[in-house]
């Protein structure tokens, strides 16, 4: 299924969400303590003598330092009532110094320092402020749907650094507000980036766990003690109820019975056992996430009974064992699909429950569906929120990211701009208008609008960002199969140019009105901004920034039902020659699929803008879109006249993606034949 779109192919390393923990941090904790005066000046003189160190490089990156001379240090911690501030202390030695000091200074390319909080720290997740710095880097990412997070910046926050010979002496205070008490525990963590003279780039973390400027569950914890504090230590073992062969989870979660704003995420080891330092109390022993990731696989654990321990100042204390159990995904996937016997009340229950099931489990906030059956729409029915944080609802008005549905959808346009003359497929582009971003290579000249609506341009998906922004091809255009968002917009830039019309007028003219695709949008109005839906990275909402201009690869927002009048319009071969249809559903390429676990289960290429596949029901076609937070997808089966097409705003929806076409046609098993 084609998927990849911009945003999903624009994800740094920092952005790795895979195997990150929900609703507990990483297992990392450290204590904070009443300090006294503290001048925010890099010279560490009036800190305490016996304030803890704890080593910055306890996560590093695939790149590591070749010894403590080339990178190392450590960090100290504490707070202030009186200005209500967190103190952090952190001394690196780096034998090699990198600074950066050109216009296009960027995280990667120095040394560097990065500071995330989840001042908040909510059981039920809140946001991260972070904060970069260097001597030419002011950096800010802020979680916008926190009030906390969101208000935290650069004004509350100050920054010393001092060199002495090759160590660096960076000292903050970060104003907390009424989130510091004592007794309270904030979310911290951070990324010490180091920047070689031979180019290599790497980084080193307190926790585990990535994104920890936006992800909270990647961020370690700070217990806040009044002075002379006693702590307790409460240890422990976790274990299936029968053995199998999913991991035991990384973290557990001590929980203060008294008070809510004081919980903690203690490491688990290979065996089972974990053991933290907490505050003397009654502490309630809770699954961190029941989501464990493994081989690619998705597996959800119960905790069978609830466990308690209570602690007292300087002793040690065991609590009884936490037992789990494995819940497997429900079998809900029919012999044979659903939308093969006559629609009704019944089956439309079955749908729900198929859809919700699948929500709960892969945690997808919402989801926009409709169905076809007999040329018509049968169903169409909304499901969860817009936003996973303010829990407003999906409902027939919002609108969702299309990602690469746009894709088909301009691809339209093009078509029947081509049957008029308007434009010629065949006609190099450059013909039309030169590109001066690839002009350095004469054989870009060979792309045609051909080459991009069957993605055989050459041309990468997206450009890389590492390289300047540089373009360039992999390939002679013509020769092979290579999906690219690039050439769309190349394509779009020709369109404009031979029509002498802004994009968004010619998809106006030659699809929205035509076809009555109304309700949908390619950038930035205030309509579309009442009633967009917020993507989603494990439930964390995105921000909704809408594009300014039209992406003819991924911009398109819409929703199921009046999508349905895409689809109905190509089942029906409206708009279009017949000739112009023949050759959309025609094999243009054969897909790489290079991983066995990806091999179609029927002969599956691309068409013209189009995944076809040749199923035991006949031909269908679709596509699919992945902006990373927002993925759908949608198909038409031609001979029975039937298909669905569903909207998510999450970046878990891949089991959703693929299971759909199992449920609604084709079932289990691959010889079943249509009926």
């Amino acid at each position: 299924m084609l998927f990849t779109s911009v945003k999903a192919s624009c994800i740094c390393f920092l952005c790795l969400l895979f195997n990150v923990q929900l609703y507990a941090h990483n297992g990392s904790i450290a204590y904070a303590y009443p300090l006294g005066k503290i001048i925010v000046d890099g010279d560490f003189s009036d800190w305490p003598k016996n304030s803890e160190k704890y080593p910055v490089a306890m996560h590093l990156s695939d790149t590591k330092p070749k010894d403590d001379a080339d990178f190392s240090g450590f960090f100290q911690i504490g707070y202030s009532l009186d200005n209500q501030s967190l103190y952090l202390a952190f001394t690196i030695t780096d034998n090699d110094f990198m600074e950066d000091t050109s216009a296009n200074v960027r995280w990667n390319t120095q040394d560097g320092l990065e500071v995330s909080i989840d001042g908040r720290h909510l059981l039920s997740g809140s946001g991260v402020a972070s904060f970069m710095y260097s001597k030419k880097l002011r950096n800010t990412n802020n979680a916008f749907y926190d009030p906390f997070a969101s208000a935290l910046n650069w004004d509350k926050v100050q920054v010393a650094m001092v060199r002495k010979g090759n160590t660096r002496f960076y000292e903050w205070r970060i104003q907390l507000g009424s989130e510091l008490t004592t007794g309270k525990t904030v979310g911290f963590d951070f990324h010490v980036f180091d920047k070689d003279p031979d180019g290599s780039f790497s980084w080193s973390a307190w926790g585990k766990g990535a994104a920890k400027y936006m992800e909270p569950n990647s961020l370690g914890d700070i217990v806040f003690l009044p002075a002379g504090a006693k702590l307790s230590k409460i240890m422990g073992k976790i274990q299936w109820d029968t053995p199998g062969k999913v991991q035991l989870p990384s973290v557990i979660r001590l929980q203060s019975a008294n008070d809510p704003k004081l919980w903690l995420a203690a490491e688990v080891d290979s065996l089972g056992n974990y053991s933290a330092n907490v505050p003397p109390g009654k502490y309630e022993v809770l699954l961190g996430d029941d989501h464990l990731f493994q081989d690619d696989k998705l597996y959800v654990a119960t905790q069978q009974t609830p466990v308690s321990v209570t602690s007292k100042a300087g002793n040690n204390v065991k609590a009884p064992d936490l037992t789990l159990s494995i819940a497997p995904m429900p079998d809900i996937i029919p012999e044979k699909g659903v939308l093969l016997a006559d629609f009704t009340p019944s089956t439309a229950a079955q749908i729900d429950r198929f859809i919700e099931t699948y929500r709960e489990y892969y945690r997808i906030p919402g989801v926009s569906l409709a169905l076809i059956k007999d040329g018509k729409v049968v169903y169409h029915k909304t499901y969860g929120v817009r936003n996973a944080m303010t829990g407003d609802k999906v409902n027939d008005s919002t609108l969702f990211e299309a990602a690469s549905v746009t894709k088909p959808v301009f691809a339209f346009a093009v078509e029947r701009l081509a049957d008029r003359g308007v434009i010629d497929l065949d006609k190099p582009l450059y013909e039309y208008l030169p590109y001066p971003d690839i002009a350095y290579d004469e054989r870009y000249k060979l792309i045609t609008a051909r080459h991009v609506l069957t993605h055989r341009t050459g041309f990468p998906n997206w450009r890389s960002m590492n390289s300047d922004g540089k373009l360039d091809l992999k390939f002679i255009p013509g020769t092979a199969f290579g999906y690219s968002g690039e050439g769309f917009e190349y394509l779009k830039m020709v369109v404009e140019k031979i029509t002498g019309k802004k994009v968004e007028q010619v998809l106006q003219e030659e699809v929205v009105t035509p076809i009555g695709l109304y309700h949908t949008f390619f950038s930035k109005n205030d309509s579309l901004q009442r009633v967009v839906a917020n993507g989603h990275y494990n439930l964390r909402p995105s921000s909704a920034d809408l594009p300014e201009s039209p992406g003819m690869a991924y911009s398109m927002h819409t929703e199921a039902l009046i999508f349905t009048r895409f689809m109905l319009y190509l089942m029906e071969q409206k708009g279009l020659k017949p000739e112009t249809y023949n050759t959309i559903l025609s094999k243009h390429s054969e897909f790489k699929f290079d991983d066995p676990k990806e091999q179609p289960r029927f002969p599956t290429y691309m068409g013209m803008s189009l995944e076809i596949r040749e199923t035991p029901w006949g031909k269908s076609f679709g596509h699919g879109g992945n902006n990373g937070d927002f993925k759908c997808l949608f198909e038409v089966y031609k001979d029975l006249k039937a298909g669905y097409v569903f909207f998510t705003n999450s970046n878990t929806s891949d089991e959703l993606l693929r299971d759909m076409r199992k449920f609604m046609i084709e079932g289990k098993d691959p010889d079943t034949s249509a009926q």
